[in-house]
């Protein structure tokens, strides 16, 4: 007889071993010193590719129908890229005392430019003034001659820097609430009155950095029940004054923040849904709709054209849904998901505290930002009008984002394993005069010896043990065991 084919073996095992061996080799990929600063890179570089070919993609078509010029929005975004580039470039190669130092002087700009919008609002809306000179106000934008930014966005930068300086001056005080109480959430407290009057998504974006900072502090959970309960009123308040004219509200007219709001817990029938209530939503779905899992095409949706409102800024997943489908959405979403792990991968990693708390509140505020947009868009979320980070169309809210994805690159850098990484082996002198400069090596310390943050809070200032923190109160008890047990 003869012999049959031979019988494969270990077909089960051989799978499983490729399959382990992937993860091997992405795990020996994560591990490699510069890990973070490459994952950093790629993800926000993908990003504003995606972002410059969906701007051109949602506004070509009406760009040659109203100019004849179908690349002016394409020309306009790609000249804030750059800048966003310069941007995202000085701050790589800044040293991080210098972050230290600008964070009151930004804060105090911040300020400034959101008092200024303001009140240009108030007396547009009440005495009908356009502006005063060449400054003039038009909803979140403010108008310096012919310079246009948002002040919104230079807040939330402000914000990430000043408020990682003061927790990290703080340090081991923390454990009483009430050194949050000076001059954290005062200044805090102003910055979302001022922003969320005319922007509640915004305020929403500050909320979620605000949140990324306090935990990476380490702050007790009953300061974060407590913020919520004062976040849900104070946004109640402002949804509240948008029948005053705050926002894109008018005096006397349907309240815009509350009609989103009710559209999004009860929303009517598709089908008889009303034009100006949730022509948005019914767009959105829409576009979704045509797009099913690989799309219709780059450059083929046909909603952008009119139909779906702000398709090139707060609705540009729409546009993405339509032409890309779900596989495009999902890369996208995948993404930010690398952004969001390599984030948090920066802030775990650093020795300094305020590096480790401004690479978790600006991944908080990107990340977050992100999710409110499309959430919003996909009918999870109320619709709030905030654009996606890297892929909406505006020029403030790309060179912020791009300026401090720079701050992220200097961290990364910074890294104990990236920063001896780079000194072991260090680049060309002509590739740290173009790039960035090397990084500090980290401090040595004595084995078990606590760091500057973790140091014990002061014992004797307040008699009642628990208002010190946990792990404080937990050090004195192991204390006291041990005389106990030697006695």
């Amino acid at each position: 007889m003869g012999a049959g084919p031979p019988k494969e073996s270990g077909g089960p095992q051989l799978r499983g071993l490729g399959a382990g061996g992937g993860l091997a080799a992405l795990r020996g990929l994560l591990a490699r010193p510069l890990a973070s600063y490459y994952l950093l890179l790629s993800s926000s570089g993908l990003l504003l590719l995606i972002g410059l070919t969906m701007v051109f993609s949602a506004t070509s078509v009406l760009d040659f129908a109203t100019g004849g010029n179908a690349t002016e929005s394409l020309t306009k975004q790609a000249i804030f890229a750059v800048i966003g580039v310069v941007a995202f470039w000085v701050c790589q190669r800044l040293p991080v005392r210098t972050f230290r130092g600008v964070a009151w002087p930004a804060l105090g700009v911040a300020l400034v430019l959101l008092l200024l919008l303001n009140s240009l609002t108030v007396l547009q809306s009440l005495a009908g003034i356009d502006g005063i000179g060449p400054i003039r106000a038009n909803l979140h934008w403010l108008h310096l001659g012919p310079v246009q930014l948002q002040p919104s966005e230079v807040a939330k930068f402000a914000l990430v820097l000043w408020g990682a300086d003061v927790i990290a001056r703080k340090g081991a005080k923390l454990g009483w609430w009430r050194e949050l109480a000076t001059p954290l959430f005062p200044v805090v407290g102003l910055l979302f009155v001022l922003v969320g009057y005319g922007d509640l998504g915004t305020m929403l974006c500050l909320l979620a950095l605000v949140v990324g900072l306090l935990w990476a502090a380490g702050v007790r959970l009953r300061v974060f029940a407590t913020l919520t309960a004062i976040g849900l009123l104070g946004v109640g308040l402002l949804v509240a004054v948008a029948s005053l004219g705050a926002g894109a509200g008018e005096r006397g007219a349907e309240n815009y923040r509350l009609l989103r709001l009710t559209m999004f817990i009860d929303p009517p029938p598709l089908d008889k849904c009303k034009l100006e209530d949730c022509h948005q939503m019914v767009q959105a779905r829409y576009a979704i709709e045509n797009g099913g899992w690989f799309g219709t095409g780059l450059g083929k949706g046909s909603l952008k054209w009119g139909e779906l409102p702000a398709a090139e800024n707060d609705f540009i997943f729409a546009v993405i849904a339509e032409e890309l489908g779900v596989v495009g959405c999902g890369v996208v979403v995948v993404l930010f998901a690398v952004l969001a792990y390599t984030g948090l991968r920066i802030a775990g990693r650093m020795t300094d505290p305020f590096r480790r708390l401004a690479a978790a509140s600006a991944t908080a505020w990107l990340t977050g930002q992100a999710m409110i947009n499309i959430g919003g868009v996909l009918g999870l979320l109320p619709l709030t009008g905030v654009p996606l980070p890297f892929i909406s169309d505006g020029g403030s809210a790309l060179v912020v984002t791009l300026a401090a994805i720079g701050m992220l690159a200097s961290f990364a850098r910074a890294e104990p394993d990236a920063a001896r990484a780079l000194h072991a082996r260090p680049p060309a002198r002509w590739v740290r005069l173009v790039w960035a400069p090397l990084p500090p090596l980290p401090s040595r310390r004595r084995p078990g010896a606590p760091s500057a943050s973790r140091a014990r809070a002061p014992e004797g200032r307040h008699g009642d043990d628990q208002t010190a923190p946990r792990a404080v109160r937990a050090n004195r008890a192991r204390r006291g065991s041990a005389k106990e047990r030697r006695r």
